[in-house]
């Protein structure tokens, strides 16, 4: 049976995915096709920032953001002076982590989904008056489906397995900011070995669970397109 810090935790952790993936979704999507249509000379400079969180040690990213995110910077004393409270060590401060973290994960599979899209058809979208949003909302992302839901459960996942940006931005506050990760890293430094094997065994089984339902998605799509 799942404890009560289980079940805080993988609430707590649910809820973080949720939020930083629909955050990442709406960001990334205009981002990655700004990307693959621009002809601007920033492309590769853009296009490194946004791969730089994949090769950087979790440890350093949250370094960086824990500072940005602190009262002695412009960025954290103007949320200080908003909300009355420090966005480090809360919620919101580790979903901003996330978000930063977790970006890759959103922007290079709907790149490749973007980029293989004949362009043909965005041209006649445009002969006909088809404006920037609607061509994204009524041709890109329908086309690109199968990548919109890759972006969905790297992203996702990705969240719900953080531990090293979460512990430097958030700290280890039950019930506000400590995630599966953290709870299993607090069992084993407590010799709790069999509770820490229980919570490891709850994010194996989920992280399987999307494993099946992305890859179920992609072969029924390869189904599809080989009866066509």
């Amino acid at each position: 049976m799942m404890g009560h810090m289980d079940l805080e935790a993988l609430a707590l952790t649910l809820r973080l995915a949720l939020v930083t993936t629909a955050l990442l979704l709406f960001l990334a999507v205009p981002l990655a096709a700004w990307i693959v249509f621009t002809r601007s000379r920033l492309r590769p400079l853009i296009e490194a920032l946004t791969t730089l969180p994949l090769l950087l040690p979790p440890t350093v990213l949250g370094f960086y953001l824990l500072v940005l995110l602190g009262p002695r910077m412009a960025f954290g004393r103007a949320w200080i002076a908003l909300t009355g409270h420090p966005l480090a060590f809360s919620f919101a401060g580790l979903v901003v982590g996330s978000v930063i973290y977790s970006l890759p994960f959103a922007v290079q599979p709907l790149v490749a989904g973007f980029a293989g899209i004949d362009t043909a058809l965005l041209d006649q979208a445009r002969l006909l008056g088809a404006s920037r949003l609607r061509l994204l909302g009524r041709v890109l992302l329908p086309l690109s489906a199968r990548s919109v839901l890759t972006a969905v459960v790297l992203c996702f996942m990705h969240t719900v397995g953080e531990f090293g940006v979460v512990l430097m931005i958030g700290g280890n506050i039950p019930g506000a900011t400590r995630t599966l990760s953290i709870l299993i890293y607090d069992q084993v430094q407590d010799f709790a070995y069999g509770q820490a094997n229980r919570t490891a065994l709850l994010l194996v089984v989920i992280s399987l669970a999307a494993l099946v339902l992305l890859y179920s998605q992609r072969r029924s799509k390869l189904g599809e397109a080989r009866r066509a």
